[in-house]
């Protein structure tokens, strides 16, 4: 009676009597297959081998099918968006921190996991890097807004996306601390803003960093300088 349904569905074994009906069939391995190249899907697919590799120690790399075949697909196609979303520091190296951080899956969107990496690595990175990536940032800022320009940031930005932008590690406080405009911007900023980056910009910490690096310090202000900020 295996004829009766000769068309046979690749994914899922279910069969049709009509070609018609296999063709606008979708089972959910089917829809795993055909969403493949989002970008989600293949940020959660690198989380997924990144995972097996680092914390399970497996040595051959996940296939896209054996991922499609996991209980927990959904949950990291769900991280992807999270991921693309979020654009957080280093995506790869974000993923290995989360990955290897013994915390469950379905807790690895929580902003809180992001901001905890955030900081420890905001706190660490080096002026050059963090200058450049403030620099990028502010230039993506002045595209976005017609006649504005990357260097006039800290006087027109909106307060609510510095404030994004500090808390994300987009904007430095290498700069924002040793620019007056960036301190000027931060007066503007109200009890709530001010708590949320309190994290990023612990004036403590910032303080004794600049006091032993005043070569960066310098450097910063060569840019603050050059770029009329």
């Amino acid at each position: 009676m295996a004829d009766s349904k000769p068309y046979v569905c690749k994914y899922c074994g279910t069969g049709f009597t009509r070609e018609k009906t296999l063709a606008v069939h979708m089972c959910e391995k089917k829809r795993r297959h055909l969403q493949k190249d989002e970008k989600r899907v293949q940020l959660g697919l690198y989380a997924f081998q990144r995972f097996y590799e680092k914390s399970m120690s497996s040595k051959k790399t996940k296939t896209y099918t054996e991922f499609c075949d996991s209980q927990y697909y959904n949950a990291f196609v769900k991280f992807g968006s999270f991921i693309s979303n979020v654009k957080p520091l280093y995506p790869e190296r974000y993923i290995d921190y989360v990955v290897t951080s013994g915390v469950k899956l379905d807790h690895w969107c929580k902003e809180e996991m992001y901001e905890k990496y955030a900081v420890d690595l905001i706190r660490r990175e080096g002026v050059e890097t963090a200058l450049e990536r403030s620099v990028m940032t502010m230039m993506e800022w002045a595209d976005e807004h017609e006649n504005a320009t990357w260097n006039h940031y800290f006087f027109y930005v909106s307060l609510n996306r510095a404030v994004w932008h500090l808390k994300d590690g987009k904007i430095s406080p290498w700069l924002v601390l040793n620019c007056k405009s960036g301190k000027e911007m931060l007066g503007k900023f109200n009890n709530e803003q001010l708590e949320m980056i309190y994290h990023v910009m612990d004036p403590q910490h910032w303080a004794m960093r600049f006091n032993r690096n005043p070569k960066d310090v310098e450097l910063v202000k060569d840019v603050v300088k050059e770029s009329n900020l």
